[in-house]
């Protein structure tokens, strides 16, 4: 996503622009992003990162100078802080209690995404979990949390599988969405190292060796948009 003070101007109604207004940004902004929103890709959390930064790019501030102040405000409007810092960081990272940790690769991967059509509002989504959860289900997730961070840093890609499994949102999000469920199915059996509905859904994102990602492609169901994607590891940079 890229904002600038050049080119049409994007309304007022847009996350960047609130975001950039919010925080004493002046003038118009002009917001282009190449993912859509309203699919669990990040879009708001991206587009706050975008306006906070821009309001202070025109103090005369740099993104690095900025970071922490704009992962803090960010965060306050985007109520987590798990895609403000992924975009404002790049790379992949763990985040919590404000502190942000770059996730070590030994491997290089590609992103597979499936993205469809529809829509699907993050606080519908929510209204589909639980408010509490068995404490083996709790069990479960630390483990794998734990367990693919120490996947990616080792480059154990045996391992990136299980380390993706979940007890606590995917099952009951992927009922309402048979065709996300088949799209997760159809990348794990064309060779892709992990599969998972990405954010609430209803896109899902597969992690793969790059020589896999055509077969990959190819595999997803015609229903929906695919995207091949790398890594960014810079984060949000001012040009």
């Amino acid at each position: 996503m890229t904002v600038s003070d050049t080119g049409p101007p994007t309304s007022e109604t847009h996350p960047a622009v609130r975001a950039f207004r919010q925080c004493g940004g002046d003038g118009t902004l002009s917001v282009h992003a190449s993912f859509p929103g309203g699919r669990g890709l990040g879009f708001s959390g991206a587009a706050r990162v975008a306006g906070v930064l821009a309001s202070h790019v025109q103090r005369g501030r740099g993104a690095w100078d900025a970071r922490a102040d704009v992962l803090r405000d960010a965060t306050a409007m985007e109520g987590h802080a798990d895609n403000v810092a992924a975009s404002l960081y790049g790379g992949v990272v763990a985040v919590a209690a404000g502190h942000v940790v770059r996730v070590p690769l030994a491997k290089e991967p590609t992103i597979v995404v499936w993205v469809p059509e529809r829509e699907t509002a993050t606080t519908s989504a929510r209204r589909l979990l639980p408010d509490q959860v068995p404490f083996d289900d709790a069990v479960f997730n630390v483990g794998r949390t734990a367990l693919l961070v120490a996947a990616l840093a080792a480059g154990d890609i045996g391992a990136l599988r299980a380390a993706t499994e979940d007890r606590l949102h995917q099952d009951r999000r992927l009922s309402r969405v048979q065709d996300s469920r088949t799209a997760m199915e159809a990348a794990l059996s064309a060779g892709a190292w992990a599969a998972w509905l990405s954010g609430s859904g209803p896109s899902v994102a597969a992690l793969a060796d790059q020589a896999a990602a055509d077969a990959i492609a190819g595999a997803l169901p015609t229903s929906g948009r695919v995207m091949v994607c790398g890594l960014d590891d810079e984060g949000a940079v001012v040009s």
